[in-house]
């Protein structure tokens, strides 16, 4: 019994050094991620998450023109690509009689076809597959290396505007009484949310990278009442959800990236039967 727990859940891990590398860019993935999409969640921008989440790929794709598989250079052109995408949408709702969310979800189709046909003109149909779906295993030391360097700046930043970002969630009236009610700390939350999309598409492709960053939000939302516990509650799952997802993906030889998302899916309809048996009481 002890050598099959060692076989299946340790030893793809400490024999592989591909696995190990793998491993770390999912977990620290995993600290960063959640807690941009609980804020998400409480800004009610789920919605500009998906459109950010395909916003970004003709930025990658126009990086991958001119640098090749470079993370510094996806995160470039994906920042240049959400924001602007992100914010055509904005100003078309203001501008004419669409909702938000049809501006979002119209320019965010536009957004991933372009990508996609950019993509395949550069390299392929493999290199469309490797960026919709991600290549966790294929991630090499610098690549790692990078999305460590996002994820503590991104972890830095937050700690430093996560207390007016909350209030604003909450209370934007006070944050205007008090002279803080501008959009500065949303821009800057937004340029977060697009750069840890950049970095977990490395991992788990553009298609599967917001799942990191909701599911385990929305999962913990439905469990937990207070911020802090939703919080901590969203970060175990997608640790959990990470390291279950890789090695099962290792053994049933499937892709990595949406079986991570899988598994992270599986604890959010337990949360939803929890939430409804208790309802029931």
């Amino acid at each position: 019994m002890i050598d099959f727990i060692h076989n299946s859940l340790i030893a793809p891990i400490t024999d592989f050094v591909f696995m190990q590398r793998a491993l770390s860019a999912c977990l620290t993935l995993s600290i960063v991620c959640p807690i941009l999409g609980v804020i998400l969640l409480l800004k009610r921008m789920s919605l500009m998450g998906e459109a950010l989440s395909h916003g970004i790929l003709p930025g990658i794709a126009v990086a991958f023109f001119i640098w090749g598989v470079w993370l510094p250079g996806f995160t470039i052109g994906g920042m240049i690509a959400g924001c602007f995408i992100a914010g055509l949408s904005v100003f078309t709702s203001q501008k004419t009689r669409l909702p938000q969310d049809a501006s979002f979800s119209g320019f965010y189709l536009l957004a991933l076809a372009l990508g996609v046909l950019l993509i395949s003109k550069a390299g392929g149909a493999m290199n469309v597959m490797h960026l919709l779906f991600g290549s966790v295993l294929g991630i090499n030391l610098t690549i790692l290396r990078t999305i460590i360097i996002l994820s503590v700046t991104s972890l830095i930043i937050l700690r430093i505007i996560f207390r007016p970002l909350i209030y604003q969630c909450f209370d934007p009236l006070f944050m205007q009484s008090v002279g803080c009610g501008g959009n500065r700390y949303t821009v800057i939350f937004i340029g977060l949310v697009v750069v840890n999309l950049v970095a977990a598409c490395q991992a788990l492709g553009t298609l599967m990278a917001l799942g990191l960053m909701m599911i385990p939000a929305i999962a913990a939302r439905l469990l937990c009442d207070s911020l802090r516990c939703t919080l901590i509650i969203a970060i175990l799952i997608a640790i959990i959800s990470s390291y279950s997802g890789l090695l099962v993906s290792y053994h049933a030889e499937l892709p990595t990236g949406p079986t991570i998302v899988l598994v992270a899916s599986i604890f959010y309809i337990m949360a939803l039967i929890s939430v409804f048996f208790r309802r029931r009481r």
